[in-house]
């Protein structure tokens, strides 16, 4: 099942000093954290914030380019999360027709947000979120893994109204 998200907000992993972007369900209280890339974060909060640069970005030189051949973004989804990577698709319509391309969600919300396209989320990536090894990179004791559940279950999506970057 799909659930529609918004972007809740950003903030910064203390531990590893990686951007996140938390996607909030739009009915309810689901949060997905997503550990992304600084440029990645620096477009989707110029998105949020509504900042426009002289030059364009990757996301604004892909919307022109689908502009441009008449292809509208009729939507994005986070499609799976497997051995810590997210996975999204970019949907795309043109006469009639609708396909997708694969693409980071970093970058697919990043274009959704220019877009002002809906973002959705599968319910088996929300399930596998709440379960992401944080120490991929480095090897972590199951206390602090748990200590981490704990911490991922217990945010709050409004501690990410305003981007803590």
């Amino acid at each position: 099942m799909l659930r529609e998200m918004t972007v809740s907000g950003l903030t910064i992993d203390p531990f590893t000093n990686s951007p996140i972007m938390i996607l909030k369900d739009v009915e309810s209280e689901k949060a997905v954290p997503i550990w992304i890339g600084l440029l990645e974060a620096t477009a989707i909060a110029s998105e949020l914030e509504n900042i426009k640069f002289s030059r364009p970005m990757t996301h604004d030189l892909l919307k022109n380019i689908f502009d441009l051949m008449d292809v509208q973004i009729s939507r994005i989804e986070v499609c799976d999360l497997r051995d810590n990577t997210y996975y999204a698709l970019i949907y795309l319509s043109n006469k009639g027709k609708e396909f997708s391309i694969d693409a980071r969600p970093s970058d697919a919300i990043a274009l959704a947000l220019r877009a002002k396209a809906p973002i959705f989320v599968e319910d088996v990536v929300i399930q596998k979120s709440r379960r992401v090894d944080l120490g991929a990179q480095e090897a972590i004791t199951t206390e602090e893994g748990k200590k981490w559940t704990e911490i991922l279950e217990s945010l709050d999506p409004e501690d990410f109204s305003k981007y803590k970057m």
